[in-house]
């Protein structure tokens, strides 16, 4: 069964920096396309970040306009895990951060992923 543990929320002034980390266990973490999308309270689910699986690299990233040029999405195979380096945070920013995962790409960039992690809070301060 393999599971998505998120780590590395917190609470940040605006204009600083955090670094979100996935880790996955039991399955081929090579093998899946990852993501990561975010949801304010009363919001909906909201796609931010992607990055799909091909054969010797570290895969193609995909963007949401609202963050491209300040966060990157990359991945550690050896450490099997999948990481969000968020710069130059807003206050809108602030929102619950859940880490996706799919054989497909399509399926993790509309959000219906086959795996969902429980989410960790960030809360960027203006």
């Amino acid at each position: 069964q393999v599971q998505l543990v998120e780590s590395g929320g917190g609470l940040v002034q605006a204009g600083g920096s955090l670094r979100l980390s996935c880790t996955v266990s039991g399955d081929t973490f090579s093998e899946y396309t990852m993501g990561w999308f975010r949801q304010a309270p009363g919001k909906v689910r909201e796609f931010v970040a992607a990055l799909s699986w091909s054969a010797g690299n570290s895969g193609v990233p995909d963007y949401a306009v609202s963050v491209k040029g300040r966060f990157t999405i990359s991945r550690d195979i050896a450490d099997n895990t999948v990481n969000l380096q968020m710069n130059s945070l807003k206050p809108e920013d602030t929102a619950v951060y859940y880490c996706a995962a799919d054989e497909k790409f399509s399926r993790v960039r509309i959000g219906i992923p086959d795996l969902w992690g429980q989410g960790t809070q960030v809360s960027v301060s203006s």
